[in-house]
């Protein structure tokens, strides 16, 4: 179990950093998503695998596992969809007011003499 879920980490990692350093801003997104999946795994296995045990205390359970991993991945979750709609968003904007959705910078907006391609 453990091996899965730190390959499956460790996948959702390579692909957003993957995905982030590419120059259209829907990967760009589809990164930071991927981020905050494997960020979120990664907080939720830091309570212990624990498979059939509650969270809270219950009489006659003596096994438990811990609640706060669990109200952090939650937290996260709403903070990332929040935090993806805005990016989304600002990307919508940028989008419809250059016409193009790449993330670097247009050839005639560089410094004179700059001749990168």
């Amino acid at each position: 179990m453990e091996l899965l879920l730190s390959s499956a980490i460790g996948t959702l990692t390579a692909a957003g950093v993957y995905l982030i350093l590419r120059l259209r801003t829907f990967a760009v997104v589809l990164g930071m998503t991927m981020l905050s999946y494997a960020i979120n795994l990664f907080l939720f296995s830091t309570g212990r695998l624990v498979v059939n045990a509650p969270p809270i205390l219950q009489k006659g359970v003596e096994v438990h596992t811990d609640p706060l991993p669990q109200a952090l991945v939650l937290t996260a979750i709403v903070i990332s969809f929040g935090m993806t709609a805005v990016v989304v968003m600002m990307a919508l904007g940028a989008f419809i007011e250059g016409g193009d959705d790449r993330v670097d910078m247009p050839r005639a907006d560089r410094m004179p003499g700059d001749d990168q391609a």
